[in-house]
């Protein structure tokens, strides 16, 4: 069975492949870059930009860590990052990842939109007012990550009455997902919350409102998988860990060596300041953590607003923002390394073009 294109908004891309957003720098430009030039939609992640090059758009850094909201979501950063993706990619769709949750977030979307991303997803809480931000570039698409029907229902909804306009996509993220969780411990190992049977409840969302494209994540690893996922109904996939193991994955080969190493059992959910439940590999960080013997924790880069400048990060025993630089550099003391459930299945690493034809032809070709 082959595969049909994906249209979002304005664009089409040629296969329905959207490589997931991942930060920190997990997803910058080589990597996002790449996965457009070969026909699946490449996402930059907008975590973290003032880390970008060494710090070198950073303004101001403490212990060589970007202060500020201003400086770890860099404007600067990331018009580097989007320019040097094109690059690669030329004029085919590049999209940016922002977390709702973020401090700045209008201005990063606005900065996203001058940098001449296509579109724009967003998860990590309900973005009710994204619209808002991007009124001045229509031509943009926007795709919320949704993880029920009510919240798709409670978007769709307010952006009817607010702004006259339906999500251009969305993204139906299911609890084996890298990272945050959208939902509660326990309703990740429940039933009625996995992925196969959140989709048929959202696509009969989608027909009260209209029609547009549903994306699903979280666990879809192989051409099967896809497959898979259409067959439930899924217009396109969105995919992260898998892409962690690519030569043109912009983590630090560290970071990489953890995924190759781990076992089933290494890859558990655990606390995140951001107050939803976070999947990675169980590193000494998370151990030391436990213990509450886990690295200092100063609140330098502001990161996101249900921290609380640095109260639930205490609370928790880690510094998101700080845990998540570290594993970018490759230091696997003390940074937290988010991968998928089936990050434990990552046992070589091949270039995008590579990964792209096993998705779409199959593991053999």
């Amino acid at each position: 069975m082959s595969l049909n294109a994906l249209k979002i908004g304005k664009y089409t891309i040629e296969y329905p492949i959207v490589q997931g957003g991942m930060g920190l720098g997990i997803s910058w430009d080589k990597l996002a870059g790449t996965v457009s030039l070969e026909g699946g939609l490449g996402v930059i992640s907008s975590v973290g930009t003032g880390y970008y090059n060494s710090n070198h758009f950073s303004k101001k850094n403490i212990n060589s860590r970007p202060f500020e909201a201003e400086n770890f979501y860099s404007k600067e950063g990331l018009n580097a990052i989007v320019a040097n993706a094109r690059k690669i990619c030329g004029d085919k769709p590049l999209a940016m990842n922002i977390l709702y949750a973020i401090n700045d977030y209008e201005r990063v979307i606005k900065d996203s939109c001058e940098a001449g991303v296509d579109i724009i997803i967003t998860g990590a809480g309900l973005p009710t007012n994204m619209p808002e931000f991007t009124a001045d570039y229509p031509d943009v698409a926007l795709v919320p990550i949704v993880s029920s029907a009510k919240a798709l229902k409670i978007i769709c909804k307010r952006w009817t009455q607010r702004y006259n306009r339906l999500p251009d996509a969305i993204v139906v993220e299911g609890p084996l997902s890298g990272g945050h969780q959208g939902f509660t411990y326990e309703q990740c190992s429940q039933e009625e919350y996995q992925l196969e049977n959140l989709i048929a409840p959202i696509k009969e969302e989608i027909k009260l409102w209209g029609d547009f494209p549903l994306i699903a994540a979280g666990g879809v690893w192989d051409h099967n998988d896809i497959l898979k996922m259409i067959a439930l109904g899924a217009d396109g996939v969105q995919m992260g860990t898998r892409f962690i193991g690519t030569h043109e994955c912009d983590a630090d080969q560290n970071f990489k060596d953890v995924l190759l190493k781990a076992t089933k059992e290494d890859i558990q959910l655990f606390k995140s300041p951001v107050g939803y439940p976070a999947r990675g590999v169980r590193t000494n960080l998370i151990q030391m953590v436990e213990k509450r013997e886990g690295p200092a924790i100063r609140c330098i880069s502001n990161c996101v607003s249900p921290c609380h400048r640095g109260q639930e990060a205490k609370a928790v025993g880690y510094c998101i923002a700080d845990r998540l630089s570290d594993a970018n550099m490759g230091k696997t003391e003390t940074g937290i390394f988010f991968t998928g459930a089936n990050g434990y299945k990552l046992n070589e690493i091949i270039s995008v073009k590579e990964l792209i034809a096993k998705l779409v032809h199959g593991e053999t070709h």
